[in-house]
């Protein structure tokens, strides 16, 4: 008789807001792994649209179809919260070419920090593959429209804090 280990993935961001490309890798991630954690950033280094507050609660509208996923605050380094979630795998996606330049540095840095978690990174599929959380909040600001981007409960809270 074999035991299997349960592995557990974090897949960061600020996700300001959560979009479908976002939504996509969430799933996929959920399916490939025991438990997912969806590590929502303070973002201190970015201005973000929505509090801290409110991209929980569109994280956790959005996972919560999904069993294994768990949506979590963090601060800091991403390795200590990494550790401090028993996380195995850190989940990232690429978009475009310029999206794996940064990445891969990063993937680097973080295999320097915790060598015992690997670093994976999915594509979204063709639908998302331009899709930005900037970009959807600069279009939602200008009066834009982008349903086609986000989820109906993040769409209607795009369209109370972007109301002119």
């Amino acid at each position: 008789m074999t035991s299997r280990t349960t592995i557990t993935a974090v897949y960061p961001g600020t996700f300001d807001p959560i979009t479908l490309g976002h939504e996509d890798l969430m799933r996929r991630a959920a399916g490939m792994f025991e438990r997912l954690v969806l590590a929502v950033a303070v973002g201190h280094h970015k201005k973000t649209l929505f509090s801290l507050d409110e991209r929980l609660a569109m994280a956790q509208e959005v996972a919560a179809p999904l069993g294994n996923v768990e949506v979590i605050a963090f601060d800091g380094l991403l390795r200590d919260f990494v550790r401090a979630h028993n996380g195995r795998v850190v989940v990232r996606g690429l978009r475009t070419g310029g999206d794996f330049e940064y990445e891969f540095q990063m993937a680097g840095m973080n295999r320097k920090l915790m060598p015992e978690v690997e670093t994976i990174f999915l594509t979204p599929g063709e639908h998302h593959q331009y899709t930005s959380s900037t970009f959807v909040r600069e279009i939602a600001t200008l009066g834009g429209e982008v349903a086609e981007f986000v989820s109906p409960g993040v769409l209607a809270r795009l369209k109370t804090r972007t109301a002119k």
